[in-house]
């Protein structure tokens, strides 16, 4: 669940008041509010079953509804999208008018709508599934696409959005999807063919490539609204200007879909935000489709427009260009990344100083409208005012907690470049690749941002989160007699010279904290840092709920018992805390800071010409 529908649907606090988790795991709600989620997810399954279908699972959730895949008796693959009934009407009825567009295209890489139904106020729609998992999965796996996995993909894109202007859609009308990105694009490793899905954004063009008004007949052209766009919002990290700010629909809007969504295949980010620092020509791609992804990301919507021509009639000649898997050489992280082995299933959550990263921006969030379940939007309403740079570094941030990880990160910005404290440990090998990407992206991205001052996350296991509740806010939070504060125990002690340790209090108050925390857990948590650990621990008070993140690791064994006696001492105290709010403390395991050069834009590189040589 995104926290804004977690906000909406929750009897939500002031958001001003607290951090900003990208994704709201179910292990960070209410006991109560869990039970129902959980218990909505039985009656959709239940729901299936007594239509006949077999093995249910759900398999996605977004703004307006959940996805579950299933059998059916003739034992077709199977995907249920069901509209969520707490949402207004007008807005449920979106499920209606998606199946409607679906079944408008006729067209090999899309999937065949089977039928739209409804039980009761409950709409649902059946499509086939389209075998394989979604791009942005794959690459989270994998790390970035290899040049020519994603030549092929790029080929599969531009015969996608050529058929849906016109030829593939059953009025001949141009159709635009309005939401490509990495998630919509479900890719099959064995075949290496791609479908598009989630057409909740798909609307008739009224616009065509040309900017010509797109009608059936002249009476038609006149009745239509010419003024008013009948565009949907996309995902803003992937969708272009036009869309965005309510332009006329039209096929232009997917070329900039596809483009973000090639660049962050290409590069392993989730956004199309980085291409000023991290450009698509450094990405070692073909030189020919590298400076047409960087003419579709240009601020020019002339020269966007000529990329886009040019990259819809060249690419079936680029796509048999003859380009062979490199050999990998591994990346080597540019701030230390700690590997250990999957041990068990992780939510990982990042918290970070967005609020006040915007304020130093000038972005005002203040009168953020959050009711609007369309988002209207809100990474819109965070990310609007921002520069690109600035918005692709929260998004590389971001997807940090997209990978099994835990521990925490500090950027501070000075005139003479960037310095980061980061303890990153990573909980399963096989994404090494992707999650060193990932963290080199994030550094990079840094060196691009000019300001003068400190970003802080956190990244935890949702799944350690302790919840203490109460009935009224006149009651004290009483945790129960059982409940302890987790953490682990280095098998060899880790001895750093003292003053290489870094304190709890290093980087000073976070400006996003104003939970005051009574007298009694900072003085456990100052005796806390005498002890030698890396961890951090977030208390989150809400008017009947107070949740505990943490993650500690002891480095030596030898002082477990009074690190055990401290973490007691908080649990002790916690009826003490009044007030609503976030407070936190983070600590490496000791003071290694690396130090950045400011660079504007990574320098050039493309695939080689001859890449047997060397």
């Amino acid at each position: 669940m995104r926290l804004l529908e977690y906000i909406v649907a929750m009897n939500k606090p002031n958001l001003q008041k607290f951090y900003i988790p990208e994704e709201q795991s179910i292990y960070l709600l209410s006991h109560n509010d869990a039970r129902k989620l959980k218990g909505w997810f039985r009656l959709c399954q239940e729901q299936l079953e007594q239509l006949g279908y077999r093995d249910t699972e759900m398999i996605g959730k977004g703004a307006f509804g959940f996805v579950f895949g299933g059998v059916d008796r003739e034992g077709r693959q199977l995907v249920f999208k069901f509209s969520r009934i707490t949402l207004p009407q007008h807005v449920q009825d979106r499920l209606e008018e998606e199946a409607f567009l679906l079944s408008q295209v006729d067209h090999p890489r899309v999937p065949k709508l089977i039928e739209f139904q409804r039980i009761g106020r409950q709409a649902i729609m059946v499509m086939e599934r389209v075998p394989g998992l979604d791009l942005e999965k794959f690459v989270l796996q994998r790390g970035p696409l290899s040049p020519r996995l994603l030549v092929h993909i790029a080929a599969q894109l531009a015969d996608i959005l050529r058929a849906l202007r016109g030829a593939s859609v059953r009025s001949q009308r141009p159709l635009v999807h309005g939401d490509i990105k990495p998630s919509n694009i479900v890719f099959d490793p064995l075949t290496e063919q791609i479908g598009l899905i989630d057409w909740g954004s798909s609307v008739f063009a009224q616009l065509d490539e040309n900017n010509q008004h797109v009608s059936v007949n002249v009476m038609e052209l006149m009745s239509d609204d010419l003024q008013h766009s009948n565009a949907r919002l996309g995902d803003v990290y992937f969708i272009g200007d036009e869309q965005l700010n309510g332009g006329l629909s039209t096929p232009r809007f997917d070329e900039q879909g596809a483009a973000g969504t090639l660049y962050a295949l290409a590069s392993g980010q989730s956004s199309r935000f980085g291409h000023h620092a991290i450009p698509p020509t450094s990405l070692g791609l073909p030189q020919e489709l590298a400076r047409i992804m960087d003419r579709l990301l240009d601020t020019d919507p002339a020269v966007r427009n000529q990329a886009g021509d040019y990259w819809l009639r060249n690419m079936p000649s680029i796509s048999r260009l003859m380009l062979i898997e490199l050999p990998k050489v591994p990346l080597q992280p540019l701030v230390p990344v700690w590997v250990q082995p999957q041990t068990r299933v992780m939510d990982s959550v990042v918290y970070s100083s967005r609020k006040a990263f915007l304020k130093e921006g000038g972005v005002d969030n203040q009168n953020m409208d959050i009711d609007d379940v369309q988002f209207d939007r809100y990474y819109k309403n965070f990310l609007h005012g921002m520069g690109d740079t600035e918005k692709a570094f929260l998004a590389a941030v971001s997807r940090l907690g997209k990978f099994p990880v835990v521990g925490g990160l500090a950027v501070r910005w000075e005139a003479e470049g960037v310095y980061i404290d980061s303890s990153l440990n990573l909980y399963n090998p096989e994404q090494q690749e992707a999650f060193v990407a990932t963290v080199n992206n994030l550094v990079n991205l840094a060196r691009a941002v000019y300001r003068k001052g400190i970003f802080k996350s956190c990244l935890f296991d949702a799944r350690c989160t302790l919840h203490v509740e109460r009935e009224n806010s006149e009651q004290e939070f009483i945790p129960a007699p059982e409940q302890r504060i987790p953490y682990e125990v280095a098998a060899v002690p880790d001895l750093e010279e003292k003053s290489r340790l870094h304190s709890y209090f290093e980087d000073g108050r976070d400006p996003e904290e104003n939970l005051e925390l009574p007298a009694t857990i900072i003085a456990a948590i100052k005796q806390l840092n005498r002890l030698h650990h890396t961890g951090l621990i977030i208390f989150e008070s809400m008017e009947l709920h107070l949740k505990i993140h943490s993650h500690f690791k002891l480095l030596n064994f030898e002082q477990e018992a009074e690190f055990s006696i401290c973490l007691q001492q908080i649990m002790s105290a916690i009826p003490q805390i009044r007030g609503l709010g976030v407070a936190g403390f983070m600590k490496m395991p000791y003071k290694d800071t690396r130090f950045f050069s400011h660079i504007d834009r990574q320098p050039e590189r493309y695939y080689p010409r001859n890449p047997k040589q060397g």
